[in-house]
């Protein structure tokens, strides 16, 4: 597999994060679940905290003016687009520094297809807890939505 691959499958999958949190209104950010834990929003910020997480373990020169979301800014969309849509060009750079470097990624084992991997299962089970938020919350996806987030071929 050529790390370009890679690469894309990354942007892919940050498009679909970007994708559903387009189609959520911006008052359903404070939605959450019957059984309590983050809003909809903080779920978002939280993809993006552990983001600059990793940026910070393994490349901190990548994290440039990148900042956390504080709990009150997860309420926000707007900060919430940009910060996603940046620390994912970001993690982008990590991923391809990880593959130029006979595909370590500092900090992780065993190599950065599985941190590709493990990045995506992690960022997946939270838009799972989203949707489930929204409809716990009488706000579900729409269909277009829930099928669209699998379209990976058109995003």
């Amino acid at each position: 597999m050529e790390g370009n691959q890679l690469l894309e499958a990354w942007d892919i999958h940050n498009r679909v994060n970007l994708y559903l949190l387009e189609a959520i209104e911006a008052e359903h950010l404070e939605d959450v679940s019957a059984s309590k834990g983050r809003t909809v929003g903080e779920q978002f910020a939280h993809i993006h905290n552990v983001r600059l997480m990793w940026l910070k373990q393994a490349a901190p020169e990548l994290i440039g003016k990148l900042k956390k979301i504080e709990k009150d800014d997860a309420r926000e969309k707007q900060v919430l687009q940009k910060s996603i849509a940046d620390s994912g060009r970001a993690m982008n750079m990590l991923l391809a520094k990880g593959i130029e470097s006979e595909g370590k990624i500092k900090g992780f084992k065993p190599h950065v297809a599985a941190f590709l991997g493990y990045l995506i299962s992690h960022e997946s089970h939270h838009r799972g807890q989203i949707a489930l938020s929204l409809k716990q919350s009488s706000h579900p996806l729409s269909k277009k939505i829930s099928y669209g987030i699998w379209e990976w071929g058109v995003r």
